[in-house]
């Protein structure tokens, strides 16, 4: 049931990542991939379908409300977009390093935080491809352990840029 639910979001993402809620849903799915992965004591199947669900439901709900008040929740998205981000192809290469993994996540928060400060449009039109190509790429990698390393990669590459191009021309 898990990577159903990761590859639906994922899909859904990069089809409708420019959506704010949309991306709050997604941010919110891959933070808490990011959480099992950062706490490996949470193996029960439950909690490792739970945690993402209701982070997703969370995500999506924070970022419909708040429309009112878009340029902090998207800084906020952004950071914690970033961090997923880098702790996801980290975790496509099975790189598991400890303090090393935070202190890439904060950089990879910050540069989140850079680019929405800079190309806000583009910004979310960005991080929603690779979050829905990292989202897919790790919802199939629990059936192809292919897609672990360099395949992976590159398949959540060209997912991204396949998400980029749709949702950049309208």
């Amino acid at each position: 049931m898990f990577p159903i639910f990761i590859i639906a979001v994922g899909i859904a993402v990069l089809a409708f990542g420019k959506r704010l809620a949309v991306l709050g849903a997604a941010v919110g799915a891959l933070c808490g991939i990011a959480l099992l992965r950062l706490f490996p004591g949470t193996s029960s199947p439950l909690l490792s379908l739970l945690i993402p669900i209701l982070l997703a439901i969370f995500g999506f709900f924070v970022a419909g409300f708040a429309k009112g008040i878009i340029n902090i929740v998207l800084t906020v998205l952004a950071a914690l977009a970033g961090a997923a981000i880098m702790l996801g192809f980290l975790d496509l290469f099975g790189i598991n390093a400890g303090l090393i993994d935070w202190v890439l996540a904060i950089v990879g928060g910050v540069i989140g935080v850079i680019l929405v400060g800079r190309f806000k449009d583009w910004a979310m039109i960005i991080l929603s491809g690779l979050i829905g190509g990292l989202l897919v790429t790790r919802g199939l990698s629990s059936w192809m352990p292919l897609l672990q390393g360099t395949f992976g990669t590159l398949l959540v590459l060209v997912m991204a840029v396949g998400s980029i191009l749709y949702q950049s021309r309208r």
